[in-house]
């Protein structure tokens, strides 16, 4: 994915965002569709959990999926023949020097990349010279600072922030969401337009409950323990009291509030 990662390359963190992929389909991917034909760029595709969604909701279109990790493309190039996926490649590119000519692609899409990226404005900037002139850009990214939940909890606040912290040191922002327009319009594109996607998971939504709650945030948030420990951001102590707060949120009575932005505009 990109050059600061903080979630690593765990075998968990692979199911982690299967599972986010597949709870946030509706919501994230609903009007991503692509004209058959059309040649689209996925950028720091991972493990392949977003490209599945994009190659299945527009099989007439052709992707090409990249990312600096040769570990993760083999686990997406094994997702992609598992599920008889035959309009994708996959490609180790380093996503702020690619090597595909100017103007390459219809369409780029990226998701949960910007990130983790120190200069942002740099990485749309070279996505959006491999764009033809009419082509669009898509990206969507979450926004930690936007979560919100019941029962409330100072700890797992604390916690969130411990991520939040760790994301920035490595280089990257975590609340990079709220910034999806300025950024956009930063790298020149043409009639930015961001919409907020609210994930809401009360008892009367099980399924976000589970795939989002307890395994995709939560999970994200628990899985840099061991990196707390290292950095001393917090006592563990406190560390693990939120996180044992965060899975309370998922527990009758609970609810849990997110927020991911997408950014769609041409070039």
């Amino acid at each position: 994915m990109g050059e600061g990662y903080v979630h690593g390359y765990t075998s968990r963190e692979g199911r982690r965002l299967h599972d986010q992929a597949s709870v946030l389909t509706d919501l994230l991917h609903f009007d991503t569709l692509y004209p058959a034909g059309h040649k689209v760029l996925e950028a720091g595709c991972g493990v392949g959990a977003q490209t599945f969604v994009l190659a299945m909701h527009s099989p007439g279109a052709r992707f090409v999926a990249v990312d600096i990790c040769e570990a993760s493309l083999d686990q997406a190039r094994c997702l992609a023949q598992a599920e008889g996926l035959g309009n994708v490649q996959f490609e180790v590119q380093d996503v702020n020097t690619l090597t595909f000519a100017s103007g390459s692609f219809d369409h780029v899409f990226v998701c949960f990349l910007l990130e983790h990226m120190r200069d942002p404005v740099k990485t749309l900037l070279e996505l959006k010279r491999v764009l033809r002139d009419g082509g669009t850009m898509t990206v969507i990214e979450g926004d930690h600072g936007s979560a919100y939940f019941y029962p409330d909890s100072q700890a797992a606040k604390k916690a969130i922030n411990c991520q939040i912290s760790l994301q920035a040191r490595a280089g990257g922002n975590a609340n990079i969401g709220r910034s999806l327009y300025p950024l956009m319009v930063q790298a020149g594109f043409s009639d930015p337009y961001v919409t907020p996607r609210m994930v809401y998971a009360d008892g009367s939504r099980p399924a976000l409950v589970e795939g989002f709650t307890r395994n995709t945030f939560t999970a994200m948030v628990e899985a840099v323990r061991s990196r707390i420990m290292d950095e001393k951001f917090i006592d563990l102590k406190t560390f693990d009291q939120g996180i044992k707060d965060l899975y309370r949120t998922a527990d009758p009575g609970g609810t849990f509030c997110y927020t991911f932005f997408k950014g769609q505009a041409v070039k």
